[in-house]
């Protein structure tokens, strides 16, 4: 089931148990756009389903986030629209369209770390014809920022700086100040480990706070208002200031000190992977 933010924009939430990311759809006076394709045929099935219940303008756009799998594997499905990447997601996808998903490949993928185990297995249940499975071709490759008219609906797409991946496109609505992040916030895993580039984490906030913005869907969270991406950003900031060294306790004991408390929740998977960064980028892995 859809949810509605307002009488144009709806979203299908995230399921991670099935590894599934939220979907957007931004609806104008003559067409629709939809935001990230689904993780398999499946999902994206059940999606264009809803978008027939609400009767819309037809689809005429589809734009993937990043070149991870749970976000494009069902592409295909989206016959008679036009799918948007940008040039890095473009280079990207090119080589998923080189592979191949039966069982033997899939395995493959495990074991070169493209896809988790759990992913494997929602792909061999939610693909059907995997043997013959071919990722489609995009329409349209863009260059730092593209504008679409849906007819009295503007998006605006920009590739910007993120700590998750190197080719994170966005999508703002200005008439809604709603903005899809996709999974842009978040942080990545590199050798077996998960870590926050650093070096790119105020640039990436920079680059989202310029948009005016009180409604802010992400990849895996659902929806956010400005207050929770103020406070998620400030605790990843606060993190941010207390990462030093690859020592995870100097950092607790930096954070202690700057902020006149001990780190909690987050802030604890924050500091860690933050450490973890410093770790890798001083080529230094634990055994």
């Amino acid at each position: 089931m859809l949810k509605p933010l307002s009488e144009s924009i709806y979203y299908m939430v995230n399921d991670n148990t099935r590894e599934r990311p939220v979907l957007g759809l931004v609806c104008g006076e003559k067409y629709s756009l939809v935001i990230d394709a689904g993780n398999s045929v499946q999902h994206a099935k059940e999606f264009l389903a809803e978008i027939r219940r609400l009767q819309v303008p037809p689809v005429r756009y589809v734009v993937i986030t990043h070149a991870h799998w749970d976000h494009f594997l069902g592409l295909n499905e989206y016959e008679d629209a036009t799918v948007i990447v940008n040039r890095l997601t473009e280079q990207c996808l090119n080589e998923w369209r080189e592979y191949t998903f039966d069982d033997a490949a899939l395995l493959e993928y495990v074991e070169s770390n493209k896809i988790s185990k759990h992913g494997m297995e929602v792909i061999q249940r939610e693909i059907p014809d995997r043997e013959s499975f071919i990722l489609g071709k995009s329409g349209m490759v863009f260059e730092g920022s593209l504008q679409l008219d849906l007819g009295n609906k503007i998006c605006v797409l920009e590739q910007i700086r993120s700590t998750h991946t190197d080719d994170s496109t966005i999508v703002y609505v200005p008439d809604e100040k709603t903005l899809f992040l996709g999974d842009s916030p978040y942080s990545t895993t590199t050798s077996s480990l998960f870590h926050y580039k650093q070096r790119l984490l105020l640039p990436m906030i920079e680059d989202i706070q310029r948009y005016d913005a009180v409604h802010f869907l992400l990849g895996h969270e659902s929806i956010c208002d400005q207050e929770e991406m103020d406070m998620f950003f400030g605790q990843l900031t606060a993190c941010s200031q207390a990462v030093c060294s690859t020592s995870l306790d100097d950092a607790m004991i930096s954070f202690e000190r700057e902020q006149g408390r001990a780190p909690v929740g987050d802030e604890l998977f924050f500091l860690k992977a933050l450490v973890n960064d410093r770790i890798l980028a001083a080529g230094v892995l634990a055994e």
